[in-house]
């Protein structure tokens, strides 16, 4: 089988030298119980990028701030550049060596994690990726959650997969709770309860799902960034898409949506920076 990707037809991939910013948020939560806090550095959407060689500036901002383990809100590669899942592989077995990591995946990976590797080298190459990872330590979670304990608090990390069709361009259904009890179960009642869905578009799902934090991206920052939380389009083509980017607050529940650290396709970014999100989780005053 002979395969021919994104990568190949362009030759060996030039090191990125644009920049991102980092984001920060603090949210508060009576089910923190160390003063201290907790921080956690957030990727989303780095679609094979480079912040200079080997990643070493986007790796450097992380270390900087010291936090206590990685959340990853998927598309980390572009589904058909075999290049961009060797430059989020030398990055996420670098940040495993120090942090613990904790990726859900996106539509990208979506996409190759359930196509038959028999039939398409790409996905062959993605199940060699998630062995990487998985050798290095890093929790794929395919609709499965992982509980850690930091300091005296107990949390949850939960990896939501939906369906190649909630992805649909330009219309696709509307995800129910049902639904998403169905493919991750209840959330946990004893712990703070972290959600990693890709996908903004099912915030309000999420939300009535009981997370106490929700990381995604996708949006890319909706291409023009018009303010704090709006953007122009979503990648299903749907003009000022709600969740766009930025921060959602629902009582003691929390959104957090990022600009994401690369792009694909549509390689337009416009008053909307790349962003790394560092968050800290602080017990309520």
């Amino acid at each position: 089988m002979r395969c021919q990707t994104q990568s190949e037809h362009k030759g060996k991939r030039k090191t990125c030298m644009k920049r991102f910013k980092t984001v920060h948020y603090t949210i508060h939560s009576n089910k923190i119980k160390d003063a201290r806090g907790i921080r956690f550095a957030v990727i989303a959407d780095l679609h094979g990028m480079e912040f200079g060689p080997d990643n070493r500036k986007l790796s450097e901002t992380i270390h900087r701030y010291r936090p206590d383990g990685i959340l990853i809100a998927g598309d980390m590669i572009v589904r058909n550049d075999s290049a961009s899942l060797k430059t989020a592989s030398s990055l996420l077995r670098s940040l495993a060596q120090q942090y613990p990591v904790y990726y859900a995946l996106g539509n990208h990976e979506y996409k190759l994690y359930r196509t038959d590797p028999q039939e398409n080298c790409m996905a062959a190459r993605y199940q060699e990726y998630e062995k990487e990872l998985k050798t290095a330590g890093i929790h794929i979670l395919h609709n499965e959650s992982c509980s850690l304990q930091v300091g005296k608090t107990s949390l949850t990390v939960y990896g939501l997969e939906v369906p190649l069709i909630y992805y649909k361009k330009p219309f696709s259904p509307q995800l129910k709770r049902e639904e998403m009890r169905e493919l991750i179960g209840e959330p946990s009642s004893d712990s703070l309860n972290i959600l990693l869905a890709h996908s903004p578009k099912y915030g309000d799902t999420y939300f009535d799902w009981g997370a106490d934090l929700i990381l995604s991206g996708h949006y890319h920052g909706g291409i023009v960034r018009i303010g704090r939380h709006n953007g122009l389009l979503s990648p299903q083509l749907h003009p000022f898409p709600k969740f766009c980017c930025g921060d959602f607050h629902r009582k003691e529940q929390h959104m957090l949506v990022s600009a994401g650290a690369g792009e694909h396709t549509i390689p337009v970014r416009i008053h909307n920076p790349r962003e790394l999100l560092m968050v800290d989780l602080k017990p309520n005053a």
